[in-house]
């Protein structure tokens, strides 16, 4: 019988996943939970980002939803994201999305 993972193995393989994202590229929640190998712990990663980000320095910044767009909300961080994300060479069209066919990580 396989051993179970423990939570502090996941945010391990989460946190090392998201270390990987380069600069002028991004992921989505998804993605990171995949590549850490549990593709439906998208919570995860996102508590994860919103935990553990700074003390971590995890580059949080690069991790955006399914659809190209910033899931913080105006005035809560977004603006900081994008701040980040246009200073990596990210261009965000005018919807406010990214194009995940040019900018997506693809390991």
């Amino acid at each position: 019988m396989p051993q179970q993972e423990t939570g502090t193995e996941l945010s391990q393989r989460i946190k090392r996943a998201l270390k990987r994202i380069p600069r002028g590229k991004v992921a989505t929640y998804a993605q990171i939970a995949a590549l850490a190998g549990h593709p439906r712990a998208v919570r995860a990663v996102f508590w994860i980002l919103h935990s553990s980000s700074r003390k971590a320095k995890l580059p949080w910044q690069r991790v955006i939803n399914s659809r190209g767009r910033i899931s913080l909300k105006l005035g809560n961080g977004y603006e900081q994201q994008r701040a980040l994300l246009e200073r990596e060479g990210i261009v965000f069209e005018l919807g406010g999305s990214v194009d995940l066919g040019r900018y997506q990580w693809r390991p």
